[in-house]
């Protein structure tokens, strides 16, 4: 009963940043915000594709939930990605700081920047995938 994929994961956060995180996640990765059940909390689930991978939860700072503790030594979240080049485009245009790691002796370019909450992102590209010249 191996693990096969990342399922999703979340994002604890207040009502008031539900906005901006989805903005954010929509906006700059093309997330698209999807269907979710009626849970407690405000909230979203943002897509790719057809599964909800990123889900926000509007409970940090509630006076009903006891403190959650810390995530500790989480460092940052991958998503596989395509089009170096055009991603690399896209940030600039929207004003996202980012930073490239080639991965030495692996076909893979990494490109990191953070989302509103300060959370590290990883966009992994594939380079036997990408078009010449892409890095």
């Amino acid at each position: 009963m191996p693990v096969v994929a990342l399922h999703h994961y979340t994002i604890r956060c207040t009502a008031d940043e539900v906005g901006s995180l989805v903005d954010f996640y929509t906006r700059v990765l093309g997330l698209v915000v999807g269907a979710r059940p009626e849970l407690p909390m405000a909230g979203a689930w943002l897509y790719a594709e057809d599964e909800p991978i990123v889900h926000l939860y509007a409970n940090a700072g509630s006076e009903d939930l006891p403190p959650e503790p810390s995530t500790g030594p989480l460092d940052h979240i991958a998503f596989r990605s395509a089009d170096l080049n055009a991603m690399r485009a896209h940030l600039r245009s929207q004003c996202v700081p980012f930073f490239e790691a080639p991965v030495p002796g692996c076909p893979l370019h990494q490109v990191f920047l953070h989302d509103p909450k300060g959370l590290k992102i990883e966009l992994t590209f594939s380079l036997e995938n990408e078009s010449p010249g892409s890095v």
